[in-house]
């Protein structure tokens, strides 16, 4: 029996076996030169500068996202039938959601505005790209399939949930996968009991879980607060994770003048900067390595200020952190962001590449307050098969709805502390 193996630390076995066309499909999937980009680029961007073993890319992460819809896809079909083909869309998308990301996580898309949900969907349907090819050759509409999936059209089935909800494959994945990488032992949650307890809600034709697994839901919740907490929204990768920000703007400030020295205008990255479109080839070739070859040629452009924000990227010279109140209202908080810029200016720094201000924000369960919005919460089946929303039945939803905020100034080591007086 031909069988492809991939070992996997969260998931252990990926078996594909090749004599099913299913599995045929996403293995060859994973060879397409599309696929094989997410190898080139990180899960969690700089996180790594924070836990060194964060190093995981978005290759791996996208495997276990299949694996996990393939379990979950295991799991509701003992309660209802659902057709092989529509199994078929649905590993197929969970594989390739994240084709479209661009480097350092999301840093590159909110400078350039190139949005990775959106060019997943252009990969997917592009006919010169090899996942295309091999998607069409399942089924002629099969890659238009897959992204009505992404995108939840017509409407949002227990199918959609499963690749994008409050309980789907990648959150499962990626809690899991970047708590082991990052050895922080925050986002450890019970998956297999998770799995056995999910349900689907045949009145709305959405994804649930019965009752009974309501504390695995808790812990899984639970452990996605401590993950942002902890991890995510970590100080050092903020910082980082901001210095690419203000790199990538001072390129593009400098490229739209024309005074950017590398790379040409051909190229992916400059083309990205400015706005332009790119084609499938140039999406292919961007990827976290052809961004820090740039940060390190830009490390002796002859701009100072792109100079001095490469070198610290390169070499963890970092921004120091200020945190502010966290109860700060915005006046409040614009008040010091001009104080702390004033302070810089007046001492010979920039205002605008010595100091930057940070609000990570994240409401770890959406309970949602209109009408109609508990078709956005977890549904739970009780024991007579009434469905209920999630926060009807546990305590932690309004606990964890309670923003999970920080607000934060990261400023040059040099202004640090004249910052602090200022602020005083």
């Amino acid at each position: 029996m031909p069988e492809k193996i991939v070992r996997d630390p969260v998931h252990d076995v990926i078996a594909f076996r090749t004599e099913r066309p299913v599995d045929d499909l996403l293995f060859n999937l994973i060879n397409a030169a599309e696929f094989q980009r997410l190898r080139r680029i990180r899960q969690l961007g700089l996180t790594s500068l924070a836990y060194p073993g964060a190093d995981h890319s978005r290759y791996s992460h996208s495997l276990g996202v299949m694996e996990t819809a393939r379990r979950m896809l295991h799991q509701l079909e003992l309660e209802r039938p659902i057709d092989e083909y529509e199994q078929a869309v649905c590993q197929a998308a969970a594989l390739l959601h994240d084709v479209g990301h661009g480097p350092f996580s999301h840093v590159f898309e909110r400078v350039t505005g190139v949005a990775h949900e959106e060019f997943t969907c252009r990969v997917i349907l592009d006919p010169g790209a090899e996942i295309f090819r091999m998607l069409t050759s399942f089924r002629r509409l099969m890659p238009h399939d897959v992204v009505n999936i992404l995108r939840h059209e017509p409407r949002r089935t227990f199918i959609s949930d499963i690749i994008s909800s409050q309980l789907d494959a990648d959150r499962f994945d990626y809690l899991l996968r970047d708590n082991l990488m990052t050895g922080s032992q925050y986002g450890d949650y019970d998956l297999t009991w998770l799995l056995h307890a999910l349900t689907v809600d045949r009145q709305g034709d959405r994804l649930a879980v019965h009752a009974r697994g309501a504390s695995a839901v808790e812990a899984f919740l639970q452990a996605r607060y401590h993950m942002y907490r902890n991890v995510y929204f970590h100080k050092v990768t903020r910082t980082a994770e901001g210095l690419v920000k203000l790199v990538l703007q001072r390129a593009k400030r400098l490229a739209v003048q024309g005074r950017l020295p590398w790379p040409d205008a051909e190229h992916a990255v400059h083309s990205a900067l400015i706005g332009r479109h790119l084609s499938l080839e140039q999406f292919t070739e961007l990827d976290d390595y052809s961004m820090v070859h740039c940060f390190k040629v830009w490390s002796s452009s002859g701009d100072a200020v792109l100079e001095r924000l490469c070198k610290g990227l390169l070499y963890r010279r970092l921004f120091k952190v200020i945190d502010l109140p966290v109860d700060a209202n915005d006046m409040q908080v614009q008040a010091m962001v001009a104080k702390a810029r004033a302070a810089v200016a007046a001492a010979g720094g920039d205002g605008d590449y010595d100091l930057f201000y940070d609000e990570p924000a994240d409401t770890p369960y959406d309970v949602g307050e209109g009408e109609g919005d508990h078709d956005r919460q977890i549904a739970v089946v009780d024991e007579q098969g009434v469905v209920r929303p999630f926060s009807s039945i546990s305590s932690w939803p309004e606990a964890l709805n309670r923003q999970l905020a920080f607000k934060r100034l990261h400023v040059s080591e040099h202004y640090e502390e004249l910052v602090r007086r200022s602020l005083a």
